[in-house]
């Protein structure tokens, strides 16, 4: 591709003193170079969103004007981001595409929805409102499987409520985020949306900066606790996004054959590698059988390859620590007494690609069960009584979703209402949109993101008192 990738600063493009590799991961290879940003190019980023806080703040037609046009640049130049983001990401083309098309639907939700003002009081004595006002600068740190779109689940509300942004996006996939900027240098004001790129380092230095007042942060549960941690002194707020270890349940009454096709979509979407995908499927004893070859069956025959590659469903796992860990969550499950119906290990040839997997007659305790995968491997879990199974679903630290299938709804409704999750689908899983919250109990996450919920995450609450007396 060669492209000269620059970070965006004051609506300017800026090199930096040094640049780090960013490798294709369908090949292991370095295909691009991405600026690596100084501390002081960071507070020039921070000192640049500040100075524009005042007057983007003022004007919310011109802020919804600018989201509507940012939504259409994200519509008409999808295919050419989109290949930036395949080459560093390792998603296959069209879905690459598809986000980027995803990121201007979101734009353009958050450009239409309401700012409210709420009179809670309007009589001889006073009218109060209660109105939401923007925090200032938000510092917004994403991660590297699906970097375009939650990079704007994060700019859209945060920007259409009035505050200003410094963007990290994640070393592993830094390409797409610092088009991004490139491209909305025409749209939006400069020091709006401010994009800098690097290393872990860089990411310290945001979230102990004393300019922002909020930040945003997806990303693994161990570095959401030092965010949060880094915060606390300043007192910034927080919302954090930490991913998720998802259970899907079948009832007795589920048809194994006709759920298949969804379970699988809904498991190894990405590769594999969303916060909310199904991490562990719970099946009753007399299905057992049957869902496992299902399931199987679809593993053995999904497309892998280069997402440059016409035809390929699913591409590589994205960085080496990721491919590493799912072989060795892997490994460590038929080590217990596991079965692999399907996949079981790497594949050959370069970059980090790894068999579509379904493991089988995996132990208690096993640690593919317990932790998140977060990649192309499925534990298949069997149960006897559902009382244990919606336990066993909820005994982990995380508490992103999950979802329950049957061919009662009802039914599957009230047992789903059990999960101790954010979001409990029936006989679906993914349905993600905009104006839909997403968020997760316990380790998952603080706070939410999308539709209105969201975009109060990135306001304060203000009273005003108007004294008639």
């Amino acid at each position: 591709m060669s492209e000269n990738f620059s970070m965006t600063i004051d609506g300017r493009a800026v090199a930096a003193p040094g640049t780090f590799g960013v490798i294709d991961p369908a090949t292991g290879e370095v295909a691009e170079q991405a600026p690596d940003a100084s501390r002081e190019q960071l507070d020039a980023a921070m000192a640049s969103a500040q100075a524009a806080f005042t007057g983007w703040r003022r004007d919310e037609a011109a802020r919804r004007k600018a989201l509507l046009a940012a939504a259409e640049v994200m519509f008409a130049r999808s295919e050419e981001i989109g290949r930036i983001l395949t080459l560093e990401q390792g998603k296959p083309l069209a879905d690459a595409t598809m986000e980027v098309v995803g990121a201007g639907v979101w734009l353009k939700y958050f450009a239409d929805l309401e700012l409210p003002r709420e009179v809670i009081q309007d009589d001889a004595h006073a009218r109060v409102e209660v109105v939401r006002r923007p925090m200032g600068v938000v510092a917004a740190i994403t991660p590297w499987n699906y970097p375009l779109l939650l990079a704007v689940w994060k700019l859209a509300p945060a920007l259409l409520a009035g505050n200003t942004m410094v963007l990290k996006p994640s070393p592993f996939t830094p390409l797409s985020s610092l088009k991004l900027g490139e491209v909305l240098r025409d749209v939006l004001p400069p020091g709006v949306l401010n994009v800098v790129t690097g290393g872990d380092g860089l990411g310290a230095w945001m979230t102990g900066h004393q300019t922002p007042r909020k930040i945003s942060f997806t990303g693994s549960v161990a570095t959401g606790k030092r965010v949060a941690a880094a915060a606390a002194p300043d007192l910034k707020r927080v919302t954090l996004e930490l991913g998720g270890n998802d259970p899907a349940i079948l009832l007795d009454d589920a048809d194994p054959a006709a759920v298949a096709d969804r379970l699988f979509g809904a498991a190894f979407q990405n590769n594999g590698q969303v916060c909310s995908a199904i991490k562990r499927v719970y099946v009753p004893e007399a299905l057992y059988g049957d869902v496992v070859d299902a399931l199987a069956e679809r593993a053995r025959a999904a497309r892998v390859g280069n997402g440059m590659d016409e035809g390929v469903q699913y591409g590589p796992i994205n960085n080496r620590p990721q491919y590493e860990r799912v072989g060795e969550l892997v490994a460590d499950a038929l080590a217990g007494g596991a079965r692999a119906a399907a996949g079981g290990g790497p594949m050959d040839g370069p970059g980090y690609f790894f068999e579509p997997t379904i493991l089988a007659d995996v132990p208690d305790g096993a640690r593919i069960v317990d932790e998140e995968q977060f990649g192309p491997a499925l534990p298949i879990i069997k149960y006897t009584d559902l009382e244990d199974a919606v336990a066993r679903a909820n005994g982990t630290h995380f508490g992103l979703s999950g979802s329950v299938w049957g061919a009662d709804a009802d039914r599957a409704a009230e047992v789903a209402g059990r999960l101790e999750c954010g979001t409990a689908w029936v006989n679906t899983h993914l349905a993600l949109a905009p104006h839909q919250p997403f968020g997760g109990f316990k380790w998952s996450g603080v706070g939410v993101e999308n539709g209105p919920w969201g975009l109060y995450g990135f306001t304060e609450l203000q009273v005003i008192h108007r004294s008639k007396g």
